[in-house]
């Protein structure tokens, strides 16, 4: 079931990528109100019918604000979001508005990747595929050499020869892009940096989920459990790379950013 549900959701998430726009907009808000319901459901407040209706029309508006060009009014909108998210909420106020942050941060970054139109779709792919592949590479390199824990308190089944798995893994696919006339170095030195900004998220939403006692943060994914167990790892890699797409090329040349060096 893992397997066959990876083997539906992987391709349809590259096509609504390379379709861009309105599509990669739309699907990208869907997956960000996904990701805070699910992070209210483990802190205890998933019964809220309030904060999760603030918290959803505050990611909504955001992505409609996206999907038009208008990135100062997305912001300004989650700002407010947040704001109103903590006014009403009755309790766990710093935990809710880091929820509704961390869902606004992943719709924001992976509609700005995405936003150049010549190098955003190759920069987007790139994201996935280093995520992907680090994840892989981590668990059958886990699984085949197993070894010492790498963090026993917060993720008990991870272990070292895992981690660094899923880190040459990574290496591999950043070699793949070089291979095709990409940055040579400098793309190597951002799939390493991708992966492991990717098994920090992991880890991260592990550390969450401990600290709430919660096994999964929903059974929405057949074999995969929920959003967040999917998407922990591609929430932290894709904001590493829109500040740096954003660094090295702006607002509207993220993708450019991230691919020449």
């Amino acid at each position: 079931m893992r397997v066959i549900a990876a083997l539906i959701l992987a391709p349809a998430a590259i096509a609504i990528a390379w379709a861009g726009g309105w599509m990669w907009a739309g699907l990208v808000t869907m997956a960000a109100i996904g990701l805070y319901v699910e992070w209210l459901m483990i802190v205890g407040l998933g019964r809220s019918a309030t904060v999760i209706a603030t918290g959803t029309a505050a990611l909504s508006l955001s992505g409609f604000c996206l999907a038009s060009g208008r990135i100062e009014a997305a912001l300004v909108t989650v700002v407010l979001g947040v704001v109103s998210v903590a006014f009403v909420c009755p309790g766990k106020r710093a935990w809710v508005a880091a929820g509704l942050c961390y869902a606004a941060a992943a719709e924001i970054a992976s509609v700005l990747v995405r936003l150049d139109q010549v190098w955003g779709f190759v920069a987007l792919v790139l994201v996935l595929l280093v995520v992907w592949v680090t994840d892989i590479g981590g668990y059958f390199a886990g699984r085949g050499i197993g070894g010492p824990k790498l963090w026993p308190r917060v993720s008990p089944k991870k272990t070292w020869a895992g981690a660094i798995g899923g880190f040459v893994a990574s290496l591999v696919i950043a070699a793949a892009f070089a291979a095709f006339g990409f940055g040579k170095m400098g793309l190597l030195l951002l799939g390493a940096a991708l992966s492991i900004a990717s098994q920090l998220g992991d880890l991260f939403e592990s550390a969450v989920k401990r600290r709430f006692g919660v096994k999964d943060s929903s059974q929405i994914i057949p074999g995969h459990g929920g959003l967040l167990d999917r998407l922990d790892g591609f929430v932290a890699a894709i904001v590493l790379a829109a500040l740096i797409g954003i660094l090295r090329g702006g607002v509207d040349g993220v993708g450019r950013g991230l691919m020449v060096w």
